[in-house]
Order: C-alpha cells, then sequence, then structure tokens
C-alpha cells in the first residue's frame, strides 16, 4: 500500500499528541512506531493537529530520524495529521 492510497485514515492506527511537550510527544512517537511495527501495521496516522506548529515540527522530525519510517506526508483531507508508512 502506497501514502497515496490513503482515502480514510479511520481505520489506521492513530497516536493523538493533542496537549503533549515536544519530548513526551517525540518519545511517544518512537514507541507507537515500534508497536506498530511488531503488530506489522504497515500504515500509521499521527494527529498532531494544526495549532503552532510546534507538534508538527517535532512530528516531521523524528519521523525523519526513525529508520523504521519509509515515507511520511500530510495527510491531503487533514493537515493536522501525518500518515506515515513503516518498514515491515
Amino acid at each position: 500500500m502506497t501514502l497515496n492510497s490513503v482515502i480514510y485514515v479511520d481505520s489506521l492506527p492513530k497516536l493523538d499528541l493533542h496537549g503533549l511537550d515536544r519530548e513526551t510527544a517525540r518519545v511517544l512517537i518512537n514507541d507507537f512506531i515500534r508497536d506498530n511495527k511488531i503488530m506489522k501495521n504497515e500504515i500509521i496516522n499521527i494527529v498532531h493537529g494544526r495549532g503552532s506548529g510546534v507538534l508538527r515540527e517535532t512530528t516531521y522530525q523524528t519521523l525523519k530520524a526513525n529508520k523504521n519510517i519509509v515515507e511520511f506526508k500530510s495527510f491531503y483531507n487533514n493537515d493536522g495529521c501525518t500518515i506515515a508508512k513503516i518498514k515491515i
């Protein structure tokens, strides 16, 4: 499955980062990726919201640094969430 073929994010595993600080978000994102790799979930959804962009920036930096992430992008229908593909 490719990220461009994702139409609905409601059925994807979701991590909601609303109200978290940067460091807590970074740790939770890496744990979420590790857990979904173990469960063999190829596509995940991370909800960071729109706000000031702090959590989006943290999400993107964390995903770029994680060796288990193949690609990621902002979901076309909602720029408050990012979808990512995990290397299984």
